[in-house]
């Protein structure tokens, strides 16, 4: 009795574990996503600024090799 005691304790407190389990990963999972969405945002803002300067660099190479040959 005691070993089929002691078997019917078990699967109870192992579902009170997966209860509190499936909690707190949501949570971090959510703020997993947050960061990710905010260091995509910071690299997508970090390629504009990039493709920026190339296009400004390439018009000032372009304007000065027009004042070369005028």
């Amino acid at each position: 009795m005691d070993t089929s005691e002691s078997g019917a304790q078990k699967p109870s407190s192992r579902m009170l574990n997966i209860k509190i389990k499936k909690e707190r990963p949501m949570k971090r999972s959510k703020n997993v996503r947050k960061k990710k969405a905010i260091e995509k945002a910071i690299s997508k803002n970090d390629k504009y600024v990039e493709k920026s300067l190339k296009k400004e660099s390439k018009s000032l190479k372009t304007q000065s090799a027009k004042k070369l040959y005028e």
